[in-house]
């Protein structure tokens, strides 16, 4: 007998055990529901003009971040496919270089759509798109560009832009433009146009003209409350999360976000290491790059800094980054197999920034992206493969599927839709 409560404390514990896994299942089970049923929209990845060739191209498991089975596999239904220039000099050679840049990527994703997979994947230029494509059963590109820097100084570029299918643009990256300047002057305080430039304010009012959503996510925190004040449709941050959490200047702060709402826009929060947690990512950092020194020295690779990466000429840039990613895939399957590395940032931390934004500006104007292949990436979303785990983790914290379907792309479609309509009464 006096076995009896150790052996009803077993059962309990089993009992408890089956209760929590059916419950965990049933939970699954209602994100995968959830996950098929709603079109899920992940507004920024990145693309090298090599993968949309006869021969290698994105119908085929690339060890890229992003391509159609990985899609697939994953449930994502629409990958913005973006359009990036790296910040050159501000004279004709350069921008004629960064205009033979960006016509390379337009006609990359033309080529995919038209000519490679039309079967597959098809080119949305509108929300009504965007659904019929996805009825249809096919996958949804959309454009958008990185950099407004390859437009030059000719602003009949923005309407050209808008034909080729281009629905958004930021009119700076790292480094100040011709129109705008950059968050990363924040590092030294050395400003070219405290803002926004003569011609970035008309760079506005044309996109507004236009129909094409502005993209705040790289320009300067003044420039921001500039587009903001100039912009008579609401804008988006197509890959930035909340400076709160961690402060970069790359994520929008409580001003900013609160701005936003008031706008109407839309904040895509962006499931990139540094921009969700700097410590947590700094930490583990320290020890991969050890072991990423040690696969690059293998493979005769040297090793520089991402600015060196964008300065490097446009080829040789794309053949490093391609090497890199290489570099990548090897060294996440080392760590995956030692026990001794710090936490990875993970899933919990993306959605951690969506909570707070969520809380702080309303479920309306916020939104999910990735920056695949551009530098994105999580533990337990790496790849496009891994797309359901967030949906998963969104389910498990509360949010209901009208909620899931506002943040998965419904906010992002309102605001195509409102700024279109902007343009429509102009």
């Amino acid at each position: 007998m006096k076995y009896l409560p150790l052996f009803a404390g077993a059962l309990m514990f089993i009992s408890c055990g089956e209760t929590q896994q059916k419950t965990e299942l049933s939970l699954e089970e209602r994100a995968r529901k959830i996950h098929e049923k709603v079109i899920t929209i992940d507004t920024h990845d990145d693309i090298n003009v090599k993968n949309f060739t006869d021969s290698i191209n994105y119908t085929q498991r690339l060890d890229t971040q992003i391509n159609l089975p990985k899609m697939e596999e994953g449930g994502l239904d629409v990958a913005w496919l973006i359009v990036y220039t790296g910040q050159d000099t501000l004279t004709a050679d350069g921008y004629a270089k960064a205009e033979a840049n960006a016509m390379a990527k337009f006609d990359a994703i033309h080529k995919l759509c038209e000519e490679i997979a039309p079967d597959k994947i098809e080119l949305a230029l509108t929300s009504d798109d965007v659904r019929r494509i996805d009825a249809a059963g096919k996958k949804v590109a959309m454009i958008g560009v990185e950099n407004a820097y390859p437009i030059g100084e000719d602003m009949s570029n923005f309407e050209k832009y808008h034909q080729l299918g281009a629905r958004y643009i930021s009119l700076a990256h790292n480094g100040h433009s011709q129109f705008s300047d950059s968050n990363t002057g924040e590092a030294d305080s050395l400003w070219l146009h405290n803002g926004l430039s003569e011609m970035g304010k008309e760079a506005v009012k044309e996109m507004n003209r236009l129909g094409i959503m502005i993209d705040v996510s790289h320009p300067s925190k003044e420039a921001f409350n500039q587009m903001i004040a100039l912009s008579k449709a609401p804008i988006i941050a197509s890959h930035s999360s909340a400076r709160a959490l961690c402060d970069h200047s790359r994520n929008l702060d409580d001003e900013q976000l609160k701005m936003l709402k008031e706008n109407g826009g839309v904040v895509q929060t962006v499931a990139f290491k540094s921009y969700l947690n700097t410590e947590k990512y700094e930490a583990r950092n320290e020890k991969v790059k050890e072991v990423e020194k040690l696969v690059m020295d293998s493979l005769g690779m040297a090793s520089i800094s991402r600015k060196e990466v964008m300065a490097l000429p446009t080829e040789e840039r794309d053949a490093y980054i391609a090497q890199y990613m290489q570099v990548r895939g090897i060294v996440s399957e080392k760590t995956k197999r030692m026990s001794d590395l710090p936490p990875a940032v993970a899933v919990t931390d993306f959605v951690d920034h969506i909570d707070y934004m969520v809380e702080l500006i309303g479920i309306d104007h916020v939104g999910i992206s990735s920056d695949f292949d551009g530098g994105g990436g999580i533990e337990g979303w790496s790849d496009a493969s891994e797309t359901f785990n967030v949906t998963l983790e969104l389910v498990k914290r509360g949010y209901t599927e009208a909620e899931i379907e506002q943040l998965w792309g419904g906010n992002l479609l309102r605001v195509l839709d409102d700024v279109q309509a902007v343009a429509a009464s102009m």
